[in-house]
């Protein structure tokens, strides 16, 4: 995959701090991770590449590729799963060294999201991925939302262009997490309505290669 010039400023001091979330335990937010340049740029490289078209929704795998269908993750192989290309190395030292992962993600999904698409609720693999679960929003807003595990209650978080979700703890692995599938969410005052939004997800593996 085309690197934009080899560089992208995943190291950009202009990031807002990551919010903790007061209802979500584990749950930690970030409105501006990367700038509306750095977000064009990636959208660029992620369309040169093929998209899948397995799901209703159109995906692209590196690294390692979960199987929807065995729920097992495969190892990534030349002719396979492509690596991380070096945008999405660049993202995961950057999540190290800001504190927001443990170790850099070895498998990265990128999902497109047309308007009227969404995801059902649920929770990322628990015997395969580790304990954070980060994914950037890119392009267009919506609202993600996450399923309190006692009462069935939700909370409705609002996931901005260039905006970064961090789950850990009872985020990552006991609320359940997914997208209405509609073409515009409720605002302020009215409503607001969906693009073209493209979500990449970096993850860790619980047990690397197999």
């Amino acid at each position: 995959m085309p690197e934009t010039s080899g560089q992208l400023p995943f190291d950009s001091d202009d990031a807002s701090p990551s919010e903790p979330s007061a209802s979500v335990p584990g749950l930690h937010y970030t409105a501006d991770w990367i700038s509306p340049e750095t977000q064009d740029a990636l959208l660029s490289d992620i369309d040169a590449e093929p998209w899948s078209t397995q799901l209703k929704r159109r995906v692209q795998h590196y690294g390692h590729r979960y199987d929807y269908g065995r729920r097992s993750v495969s190892a990534s192989s030349p002719t396979a799963v492509p690596p991380l290309p070096g945008w999405a190395r660049q993202a995961a030292t950057r999540l190290v060294s800001e504190g927001l992962m443990d170790r850099e993600a070895e498998q990265v999904i990128i999902n497109e999201y047309q308007p009227g698409q969404g995801i059902s609720a649920h929770i990322d693999s628990l015997p395969h991925f580790g304990p954070v679960v980060a994914a950037l929003s890119l392009n267009s807003r919506c609202l993600m939302d996450f399923t309190n595990p006692d009462d069935g209650s939700k909370l409705a978080v609002p996931l901005a262009p260039g905006s970064l979700l961090v789950m850990t703890g009872p985020a990552r692995y006991t609320w359940r997490h997914s997208i209405a599938a509609r073409k515009s969410d409720p605002g302020p005052t009215e409503r607001v309505p969906r693009g073209r939004r493209v979500s990449i997800t970096f993850r860790t593996l619980i047990h690397p290669g197999r």
